[in-house]
């Protein structure tokens, strides 16, 4: 199926907001940024919150931001619809006493941050980009752009490069940032500079590597999108969209919920197994004068779409994937199943999924591991757990999973969009 030119400027615009977000905070920030432009109002935890219905809400925990809307005629029961995705990646992360270097070398001491393929991070220009937080209390992003390099031993060094790559990931994965004496230099003055701040100023920080590369489309027809950090910008960035082109009123709350710290196991402050969600629902229920009853009565009748990547079929290595169900780039989003509740589907969870595609008028397809290759896990059965809603995960088929660049349908990143609005809708 060819292309169309919405898909290809949803594509251009995803290439953007990853390009805004090479962090998990600048991901939550470019969120509220955006939301806000379309009208909702940025709201802090500390302070409190207005009650009236009818409002649009954003509000950012670190690396974590909640958005929703209340329509004006919501009551105490009325349900939600939760779009839940995660904002951070695979990759590295700065560690403490992070300038450091070899042989005439500088370079940053880094720490391996989830799962990454490793071998994907080798010879790309990378930048440096997280939160600073500073002596005067003030917290402020800091992206340096391209910095970095990890670059690969020569073959002639290496002869066995092509069978028996591994890289250590202590002594192997501390990317070249410049020439000189360790001594002399210091990492976290780039990082000041890219904030226009002094150096002096840093009283601690959360700072990771992300690929420099724009996204791009290319291929056969512009069939395919490749990016750094589609696991799990894609998701965010459809909600996104959504909300912001909402036009119907919908007899539901709609809530955008994306989460930090998911390739950690979710388990933080602002990851999906801790409380902010919770948190951001009691104050809105709390709003509409619900009681704890009247918020149990809401929940019941509540859905949350889990929303990230899964794996499509590899033309190199199609016997790692289950030999019938085969989902493939360009033939629409995924819905994901698994018998051990590795993904929070059910059968119910499966009828709504399809008719809010058919709703939208978009193509679905199925994932389901083979018997011998486990899956992973998302925030979906952790969403159903911490809050008894019926969750669905969903999202869409990617290649080059939890690489520095990831490989998606351009199709499929819109049409996942359309079902997120006929889902908020």
């Amino acid at each position: 199926m060819p292309v169309t030119t919405t898909a290809l400027a949803h594509a251009d615009d995803l290439a953007d907001f990853v390009a805004a977000s090479p962090s998990s905070y600048h991901a939550a920030e470019e969120v509220a940024r955006r939301l806000q432009a379309a009208g909702f109002a940025r709201l802090r935890e500390e302070d409190a919150w207005p009650a009236q219905p009818g409002g649009r809400f954003v509000v950012v925990r670190d690396g974590a931001v909640i958005a929703w809307t209340t329509p004006a005629d919501a009551v105490a029961t009325t349900p939600a619809h939760i779009f839940g995705a995660h904002t951070d990646s695979p990759g590295f992360k700065l560690k403490p006493q992070p300038t450091t270097g070899s042989a005439g070398w500088l370079q940053a001491a880094v720490e391996v941050y989830g799962g990454p393929l490793l071998n994907s991070w080798l010879d790309r220009e990378l930048r440096l980009a997280g939160r600073l937080a500073l002596a005067d209390g003030r917290v402020v992003l800091a992206d340096t752009g391209s910095l970095l390099r990890l670059p690969q031993l020569a073959v002639h060094l290496d002869r066995e490069a092509n069978s028996a790559l591994a890289l250590d990931r202590q002594f192997q994965t501390q990317p070249v940032w410049g020439l000189g004496d360790p001594s002399q230099a210091d990492i976290l003055a780039e990082l000041a500079r890219s904030a226009d701040v002094e150096a002096g100023e840093i009283r601690g920080y959360d700072v990771l590597i992300a690929d420099s590369a724009r996204g791009a489309v290319f291929g056969k027809d512009q069939a395919f999108f490749a990016s750094g950090r589609l696991d799990d910008l894609a998701s965010v960035h459809a909600a996104v969209v959504a909300l912001e082109n909402s036009a119907e009123t919908p007899s539901h709350i709609s809530v955008l919920a994306a989460f930090d710290h998911e390739e950690l196991g979710s388990g933080s402050r602002s990851g999906a197994a801790g409380p902010f969600l919770e948190d951001v629902l009691a104050r809105v229920y709390a709003g509409l004068g619900a009681d704890d009853v009247q918020r149990r009565q809401a929940f019941a009748a509540s859905w949350c779409l889990s929303s990230d990547v899964g794996h499509s079929v590899h033309p190199n290595y199609a016997a790692k994937h289950d030999p019938v169900v085969r989902p493939r780039l360009g033939s629409g989003p995924i819905l994901k199943v698994n018998a051990n509740q590795r993904y929070a589907t059910d059968a119910v969870g499966a009828a709504a999924w399809r008719a809010w595609c058919e709703k939208a008028g978009v193509r679905s397809q199925e994932f389901v591991s083979h018997n011998s290759v486990p899956c992973g896990s998302t925030i979906g059965p952790i969403t159903a757990t911490r809050l008894g809603i019926r969750t669905v995960d969903v999202g869409i088929p990617i290649l080059s999973m939890h690489s520095a660049r990831e490989l998606a349908g351009v199709s499929d990143l819109h049409e996942l969009t359309r079902v997120a609005a006929a889902f908020f809708a």
